[in-house]
């Protein structure tokens, strides 16, 4: 349970560097940004339960990178503090990838 939360800390930290750095993505706040890594973690939960776990955005392909993208672009409409465009997601799903390559957000 410890490793949950400390993990969902790390992401809205990171949700704060990257919305800090990406031009077209925004997260008001460390609360906002708490809370939207929990519904990314839901939608990315969601996603993998419907197309499987090869689809993930942890498979690290052009098609993870894309379903990473859309799942941050769909949670601006769930979570309202955290605000996006398509290129902006996509920048962002990028970064985030970069950021995880570096201080990874699951323990594997």
């Amino acid at each position: 349970m410890l490793q949950t939360i400390i993990r969902f800390i790390v992401s809205a930290i990171v949700l704060m560097v990257v919305g800090y750095l990406v031009p077209g993505f925004s997260v008001a706040g460390f609360w906002g940004a708490l809370i939207s890594a929990v519904v990314i973690a839901i939608l990315g939960y969601i996603v993998e339960l419907i197309l499987g776990k090869n689809i993930s955005p942890r498979s690290r392909g052009i098609v993870g990178f894309i379903v990473a993208a859309v799942v941050i672009y769909i949670s601006q409409f769930i979570v309202p503090t955290i605000h996006t465009t398509v290129v902006g997601a996509l920048l962002a799903a990028f970064v985030i990838g970069l950021i995880d390559a570096f201080v990874p957000t699951e323990l594997r």
